[in-house]
């Protein structure tokens, strides 16, 4: 689907207001006081996310603004909406449990690097779903940030023995946020639906599907303790406001612009945790996490730049003036 220039550069400037807030969101999930796994966490923050988002709703509604709740959908229509609307949310919800664990185990530095892995499977699922190949010259930027994802995995010793299985779980969450927004953005382009309509949809039915599993998982009494502690409480709102305004700003950005190039502009948001890590958290910056992120933005930077002049070259030439 082709963008004009207005429209890229608005979606350019919500991509980057997202490159801040993901800077911000790990020292907030690190930073929260003990008393909640990251099962519980995820859903307390999962549910300050919909008590944010059910007002801003509302207030769409009443100024007119009804989206796909205007229409009378077909059965088969209506059937499609509801099975892309429950199972991304579902994949959302597990995506953000295992956003706040990777970061817990791995580390705010690490994860905050290996989720940089998401352009590079959000351009994958592209050329798959959409037929957009790359070009070798993007193949071979995608191959300097797989080489320093792997020295970064391996804690810079380059030996799968030092690989840690924390630092899958963190490559599992660009993978799932991948699926989920490159189904929604077909969603947001093909239907009236309004990018608020997703994320309120998505934060009810990922709330829907975290309540049971954490008290499964974590116990009654777990989850009641941090729905009653006022730090958890805090951290839990703070993290919800800025996961709310992040997913409101991505659906606005990835109805402009495409997933892939949105992705590779919040690039340098590992570099925003970092410094606040060691600001705020007391981590260290090693000489090994300094490289593979320095190694990640050359990669990411050529792909958005090789990316950008491949489909200058496939956009048709002008009329010739008479």
């Amino acid at each position: 689907m082709p963008h004009d220039a207005a429209g890229v550069r608005t979606g350019a400037w919500y991509a980057g207001a997202c490159l801040l807030i993901l800077g911000v969101m790990p020292i907030i999930s690190n930073g929260r006081p003990p008393g909640a796994s990251a099962l519980t966490f995820a859903l307390l923050l999962t549910l300050w996310e919909v008590v944010l988002a059910v007002p801003v709703q509302l207030r769409e509604w009443r100024s007119g603004e009804r989206g796909l709740l205007r229409e009378r959908l077909q059965r088969d229509v209506a059937r499609r909406v509801a099975l892309v609307t429950l199972g991304t949310g579902m994949l959302f919800g597990i995506s953000t449990w295992a956003y706040v664990l990777a970061f817990q185990t791995a580390g705010a530095v690490n994860a905050a690097i290996a989720l940089q892995s998401y352009p590079l499977v959000a351009a994958a699922l592209e050329a798959v779903v959409l037929g957009r190949r790359k070009t070798r010259t993007e193949l071979a930027f995608t191959g300097v940030i797989v080489v320093a994802l792997y020295y970064l995995a391996t804690g810079g010793t380059w030996r799968m023995s030092g690989v840690s299985g924390w630092f899958a779980v963190a490559l599992s969450v660009p993978v799932m946020w991948s699926i989920a927004h490159i189904t929604l953005r077909q969603a947001l382009v093909s239907t009236t639906i309004t990018p608020l309509q997703v994320t309120t949809s998505r934060l009810v039915v990922s709330g829907v599907f975290l309540v049971p599993l954490a008290l499964a998982v974590d116990g009654p009494r777990a989850v009641a303790g941090a729905l009653t502690s006022p730090g958890l409480q805090l951290f839990g709102a703070l993290m919800g406001l800025a996961y709310y305004l992040e997913l409101v700003l991505w659906f606005y950005a990835v109805r402009q612009i495409d997933v892939s190039l949105a992705s590779a502009i919040t690039v340098p948001a590992p570099a925003v945790t970092l410094l606040l890590a060691v600001l705020f958290l007391g981590e260290h910056a090693h000489t090994y996490q300094v490289v593979a992120l320095g190694a990640v933005l050359v990669g990411l930077f050529g792909l958005v730049r090789a990316g950008a002049a491949a489909r200058a070259r496939q956009r048709p030439l002008p009329d010739p003036v008479v």
